[in-house]
């Protein structure tokens, strides 16, 4: 058998004490995913062109330290990316993971809020276990998703209801602890800027803000055509026949590119229905995108309220 290079060996070590981690704290484990091997490139991200120059200047911090020391600077103590769900907020900080080769632990706020309170657990305990465990990893990708933990559709929307007070004081020493290792980059992320506390973008933590917005048509067209091709490269034939994308696009102004992409997928899951009930079936046209478009959102109307989907 071969031996392991050193990525792979460092991805070994990650996954294993990833693994030790999830044993020592269970209601973490539910909360948060670690990809050892992170492998999503900037390239794979459709748009965002000013998002991406924010997150590539804060991987410099890892792949360059000494061009930040020439220029007598210093990186910011973590990223706080501000977005629509669905918007590309989680893949861009995937991306920052791929760029500087680290493992990518995503922590899902509102669902590590809820674990808290059901475990019931000694809240003492749990900051010193988890960064101990990160100081012993090789380098990872900390990211924090969703900080405005209280008004979240993982929490039933607003909530009144928590006792915020000491939620928050888990919270803020959980996060100082994590930037405070040397061996982590930490993003953070919210949907909800408008209502979320002070206090998260102090001085020391996630003092560089960074909007994620995508540029309407153009970023989600890309998107689509990067997402058109990879599902493409999946079949192992074209599937899509001289799609205009823009003009598609341009008839729905509410979705977030990860609504997008699902509504793209929707369309190929017709097709697949149709030749699986024996059908003669043709590659999808801009048509077809178009009635797909159409039926989801008069199914939108229909609900109280639609966030975005995921961008992945």
């Amino acid at each position: 058998m071969p031996a392991m290079d050193a990525s792979e060996l460092r991805r070994e070590r990650t996954q294993n004490l990833w693994v030790s981690l999830q044993r020592k704290l269970p209601p973490l484990a539910k909360a948060a995913t670690m990809d050892a091997g992170s492998e999503v490139p900037f390239e794979r991200i459709g748009g965002l062109a000013a998002a991406k120059d924010e997150l590539l200047t804060y991987a410099c911090a890892a792949t360059h330290p000494e061009v930040y020391e020439r220029w007598g600077t210093f990186p910011p103590s973590a990223l706080l990316l501000l977005g629509q769900r669905g918007s590309g907020k989680t893949l861009l900080a995937h991306a920052l993971a791929t760029r500087t080769e680290t493992g990518f632990l995503s922590i899902s706020v509102p669902h590590l809020v809820i674990e808290l309170l059901r475990s019931g657990g000694r809240l003492s305990e749990w900051t010193p276990t988890f960064t101990q465990s990160l100081a012993e990893m090789p380098p990872v990708t900390v990211f924090f998703n969703e900080l405005e933990f209280t008004q979240t559709e993982e929490m039933g929307g607003r909530r009144t209801d928590l006792p915020q007070g000491p939620v928050m004081d888990f919270l803020l020493e959980f996060i100082d602890q994590t930037i405070a290792l040397k061996t982590t980059l930490v993003v953070g992320a919210t949907s909800h800027p408008e209502t979320l506390r002070q206090a998260f973008v102090m001085p020391g933590r996630f003092e560089r803000v960074v909007e994620v917005n995508p540029i309407f048509p153009d970023d989600i067209v890309m998107a689509l055509q990067i997402h058109a091709t990879d599902a493409e490269k999946r079949a192992g034939h074209p599937l899509f026949d001289s799609v205009d994308w823009a003009a598609v696009v341009r008839q729905y102004r509410e979705p977030a590119p990860g609504d997008w992409v699902r509504l793209m997928h929707a369309t190929l899951r017709r097709k697949a229905r149709f030749e699986a009930a024996g059908e003669t079936v043709k590659l999808a046209t801009t048509q077809d995108l178009m009635d797909e478009v159409d039926r989801a959102r008069k199914a939108r109307t229909r609900l109280p309220s639609a966030g975005g989907g995921i961008y992945l």
